[in-house]
């Protein structure tokens, strides 16, 4: 993992990865160390395929327990600040209207965080880097990674 980027995280974002580290430490852990003792009964471990995948598992989850520990240490959480100018910044949600009408809502998150699913779209994408710092009623324009061009004006941002 890259630790030279400045990695930003929303308060709920920060919380996900806790509840993510616990679950992990804890439950996940105990699961699979029975996991592994349960495989050891079944007898010679060179050729016990539950004991190897057990043992993949339990590697996979150190990895991404120390992966969260890492992003946890060096996040900077981002706050929501005055509601008197608010502009597009980590943390809002920004709705959007194109040249016809039809709009859409995004989250601005950091790049851990992103989810196309539930409209959460990183600061470092290109909508996210092109709506950065704007207020209501800017119009935005920005290049979308196949290459088309998208303009949008923001009909609210909230936090």
């Amino acid at each position: 993992m890259d630790t030279t980027k400045e990695i930003v995280l929303t308060p709920e974002g920060r919380q996900k990865l806790v509840d993510e580290l616990a679950y992990r430490e804890g439950e996940k852990h105990d699961e699979i160390v029975e996991r592994i003792k349960e495989a050891r009964g079944f007898g010679d471990l060179s050729e016990n395929s539950e004991y190897d995948a057990a043992k993949e598992e339990q590697s996979h989850n150190e990895s991404r327990i120390n992966e969260i520990r890492q992003i946890l240490s060096v996040a900077k959480v981002v706050e929501g600040g005055s509601k008197r100018k608010v502009t597009v910044a980590i943390g809002t949600t920004v709705e959007l209207a194109d040249a016809k009408g039809k709009t859409t809502k995004y989250v601005i998150v950091g790049t851990t965080e992103t989810n196309s699913l539930e409209h959460k779209i990183s600061n470092e994408s290109p909508a996210g880097e092109a709506l950065i710092g704007h207020k209501k009623g800017d119009e935005v324009e920005f290049t979308t990674p196949n290459g088309k061009v998208k303009k949008y004006t923001i009909i609210s941002i909230t936090r």
